[in-house]
């Protein structure tokens, strides 16, 4: 369980760094500059542009899920909580993932409008490694939470 409770701790280093990374870098017409957008420059955006009710979506599923199953996996690793909360962190985990195949929408449905240019970026990446590593640790975790 110490390997657990580390790499638990790499991820809640990892999460916050992968939310201030540019997921990908858009603009408008070829021939201008590309901004970058992170998960926080996103939910800035939508939040100060009124769209309050999918802010709150997106930090669900960005920020709050992916945290609150990597404590979680984290108190299973240190015994402070029962081995029948993996139900939750489940849960929590599918929430997290929703948001990797929403960003990944996102950036097909911008590439195929055609009308300006999108490039992924390094975050992208980052964040979808860190959703992935929190699945392999909830899956390792129920497992020795089993034998």
């Amino acid at each position: 369980m110490r390997i657990l409770f580390w790499a638990n701790l790499a991820l809640l280093i990892l999460f916050p760094v992968a939310w201030a990374a540019p997921l990908m870098r858009a603009g408008l017409l070829p021939w201008f500059g590309l901004e970058e957008i992170s998960v926080l420059t996103g939910l800035a955006a939508l939040w100060n542009g009124g769209e309050w009710g999918l802010a709150a979506l997106v930090a669900l599923f960005a920020l709050i899920a992916p945290i609150a199953k990597t404590l979680a996996l984290m108190l299973v690793a240190l015994g402070r909580v029962s081995g029948k909360s993996i139900a939750v962190v489940t849960l929590l985990g599918k929430l997290a993932m929703a948001d990797v195949f929403l960003i990944a929408l996102y950036i097909m449905v911008g590439k195929g409008l055609a009308v300006g240019r999108l490039e992924t970026a390094w975050g992208l990446w980052l964040f979808t490694a860190c959703v992935l590593g929190s699945l392999v640790v909830s899956m390792a975790t129920a497992r020795k939470v089993r034998s």
